[in-house]
């Protein structure tokens, strides 16, 4: 019996049953399309970190105060200084730009508008280290961080917050921060978030303005940005880094240190791994639901092999080999869940559209989870529908024809 012949007798089974077949392949249908939405999801979400961890930098390292120890007993949190930050740029042989960050949120004010907005006391190495861009105006420059004048960098939002303000009306005007008058030298280009930084709502101005006019003195740092040229340079700076802090904060070689020295990437992996373990997770649900509808295939493939056991007698009699009955059943089930797959798949594509509409999740359908799952849901239908395949195929044709 020639293959094409074989085909056309399993499809026209299929069609014989349309109501049974389509009830059979929807579990293959929800398996599929719940494992296409959750690989999506999660592939989203990977697409968002490496975006975040790209406007943050992939090059910069950030220095934090760590905890005091003396004796095995913490004594609380220790404290970055301007000198630490002032010997990481003299000393680092040049592998590092650095700067400083001073924040607070403080009242600001421009004609009747005000804003509760974060303050950035920063050197001017900051916005290149993270690749700011300006819409409008220019940076202040490190003359006028030793000059402690009083001017600001506005993030792209804060023209909206002040009035909504064109941008190159706000350059050169006057905003008070906390009553204090500064003039407004720049705007920054739209940046977007990155995890917790929101550039866009912040004013930078110069750190040692933020130090002595704006904070009271206070030489207490929140932390210190050091970058290297390229990710891969960040082992060296890393080492360049701990050895200068250690001799700042007269701290010996096996010690434990008094400040953490962390990458931007080496966070935001944390959480892309726990995306990645949730999105596993939701899919080896929806793998279980694949499961579940395979043992449905073979359930409906063991009836119909029952229910056509005289078919089968007759076609054996008139010269039907074993090969040929068992193609025929592997053929159904394998169309079944082919189908089932391909349905699945659209309908996984429609979730993940939905869910990116309605609740603004990103998501992203990669062609390798597609053909994964139609290749799956192939091996799903092979592997359920041999036992069905192999019962039809032994069959006795005397015993079947006998079958009533």
């Amino acid at each position: 019996m020639l293959l094409f012949e074989i085909i056309m007798v399993a499809m026209g089974a299929v069609r014989a049953n349309v109501l049974r077949s389509a009830l059979t392949t929807l579990g293959i249908v929800i398996g599929i399309a719940a494992v296409i939405t959750m690989v999506a999801l999660g592939e989203g979400a990977q697409q968002r970190v490496q975006e975040e961890i790209n406007r943050m930098g992939t090059s910069i390292l950030t220095i934090r105060p760590g905890q005091q120890m003396w004796g095995g007993v913490s004594r609380g949190d220790a404290q970055l200084s301007i000198d630490d930050a002032i010997a990481l740029r003299a000393e680092s042989n040049g592998l590092l730009r650095v700067s400083p960050e001073q924040q607070s949120r403080m009242q600001v004010t421009y004609g009747r508008w005000n804003s509760n907005t974060q303050i950035m006391g920063v050197w001017p190495e900051y916005f290149e280290m993270y690749g700011h861009e300006l819409q409008s105006g220019r940076w202040f420059d490190q003359g006028e961080v030793q000059g402690r004048r009083r001017l600001a960098v506005l993030g792209a939002n804060l023209p909206e917050t002040l009035g909504d303000t064109p941008p190159e009306l706000l350059v050169g005007a006057n905003i008070q921060i906390r009553g204090i008058i500064f003039e407004v030298i720049g705007i920054l280009e739209e940046k977007g978030d990155a995890a917790w930084v929101r550039p866009d709502d912040q004013i930078f101005i110069p750190q040692s303005t933020a130090q002595y006019r704006v904070m009271g003195g206070r030489d207490r740092l929140n932390s210190i940005y050091a970058a290297t040229e390229t990710p891969d340079e960040l082992d060296v700076g890393f080492a360049e880094i701990d050895r200068i802090m250690r001799r700042e904060h007269r701290i010996k070689v096996g010690e434990d240190a008094d400040f953490n020295v962390r990458n931007s990437a080496d966070l935001l992996e944390t959480r892309n791994e726990a995306n990645r373990t949730f999105a596993l997770l939701l899919a080896g649900i929806a793998a279980i639901s694949l499961l579940v509808g395979g043992i449905g295939i073979m359930n409906i493939m063991l009836v119909s092999v029952t229910e056509r056991t005289r078919e089968i007698g007759i076609r054996k009699a008139l010269g039907a080999t074993k090969r040929a009955i068992m193609t025929q059943f592997l053929v159904e089930a394998l169309f079944l869940c082919t189908l089932g797959g391909l349905l699945g798949v659209a309908a996984g594509y429609a979730a993940s559209e939905a869910v990116t509409r309605l609740a603004e999740w990103d998501t992203s359908v990669a062609p390798e989870a597609v053909i994964t799952a139609i290749v799956f849901s192939a091996a799903v239908g092979l592997f359920f529908g041999l036992w069905p395949a192999r019962r039809a195929a032994i069959l006795d044709p005397i015993d079947a024809l006998r079958y009533e």
